[in-house]
């Protein structure tokens, strides 16, 4: 009922704003596509894509956890006065579903960069519901389809500068090929058996299945789910018989659930370390070496390994 009426009220506030739009600095008067993404891994490529041809604000900064955000009133008018709006999909933004429609229904060009994805690449775990697991961003080359999705979205709308964006996404494809070597040749340092990635919540599937690593959960897909006694228990008891030496918290996760997880593992007289802090959700701050997308794979990658093979830190 709560949320019931939490919707009613944006969709009265998206009618209410709508003269906004028409008033506004939209791309047909000042030349600069006005784009608003959701999630700051869609906001960078957004931004590198579209070069000086874009202005770019993103919904969800640092930390920000997109399965349970919900838009505010200011979030609705920002993607009132858009051009172009750049979403996840694969319920990521489970709550913002219905704005979205909203925004289609107004004549903004809305899209999902995942749309472009072949479906039978996508994992369907079975305590997500029948959805696909929206976390496509941490196997690289997957990523790479997202990019050509905002690249044909850019080409599109705004052909007068096609080739700029064609240019733009051909040198971001050439990083993000030799990112996808170097996450490789890191996970490669780890022998086989070494290589388990124990988590908050399931975001890291497509991280394991590209770069061969055995990836454990505490909270499902989504942090919408609650994690249970018995599956912090099932989880230790799993870490105490491979003897697995680090778990990892996430940015945009609460410390609370992996460190209840470590007090199970040392009551059954095994010691874990929290081998670091690991972006899945979430890039770093704006300005520093993991406040892009290419600075997010890079750090994880490097955290994984290196607490793994010195036998976790503290």
């Amino acid at each position: 009922m709560n949320y019931a009426k939490y919707f009613l009220f944006i969709v009265l506030l998206t009618g209410l704003v709508s003269c906004s739009r028409e008033g506004g600095d939209g791309g047909a008067e000042s030349g600069v596509i006005n784009i608003v993404a959701t999630t700051g891994m869609i906001t960078d490529i957004a931004q590198v894509v579209g070069g000086e041809h874009v202005k770019v604000r993103g919904l969800m900064g640092p930390g920000v956890d997109p399965h349970l955000y919900k838009a505010s009133a200011g979030d609705v008018a920002l993607l009132s006065g858009a051009d172009l709006i750049f979403y996840n999909g694969l319920h990521l933004e489970g709550k913002m579903t219905e704005i979205f429609e909203q925004m289609r229904k107004r004549g903004i060009e809305t899209v999902a960069v995942t749309d472009s994805i072949d479906r039978s690449l996508l994992e369907t775990p079975p305590q997500f519901e029948g959805n696909y697991d929206p976390h496509v961003w941490f196997d690289v080359t997957m990523w790479m389809k997202a990019v050509e999705t905002v690249r044909d979205t850019l080409v599109t709308i705004d052909p007068a500068n096609a080739d700029d964006y064609r240019a733009n996404t051909v040198a971001y494809l050439t990083e993000l090929t030799a990112l996808n070597e170097y996450v490789k040749s890191k996970a490669n340092l780890l022998p086989e058996d070494k290589r388990v990635l124990i988590t908050a919540h399931d975001a890291f599937n497509y991280f394991g299945r590209r770069y061969g690593f055995e990836v454990r959960g505490l909270q499902g897909i989504s942090t919408d789910s609650e994690a249970g006694t018995a599956d912090v228990q099932s989880l230790a008891g799993f870490i105490v018989e491979r003897k697995i030496p680090a778990v990892f918290v996430e940015s945009s996760v609460p410390p609370k659930y992996i460190e209840a997880v470590q007090a199970a593992v040392q009551a059954k007289g095994f010691d874990v370390k929290v081998g670091g802090s690991l972006y899945s959700d979430a890039m770093g701050n704006p300005g520093t070496p993991d406040g892009n997308y290419i600075g997010m794979i890079r750090h994880n990658i490097d955290t994984i390994v290196g607490a793994l093979l010195d036998g976790g830190q503290s």
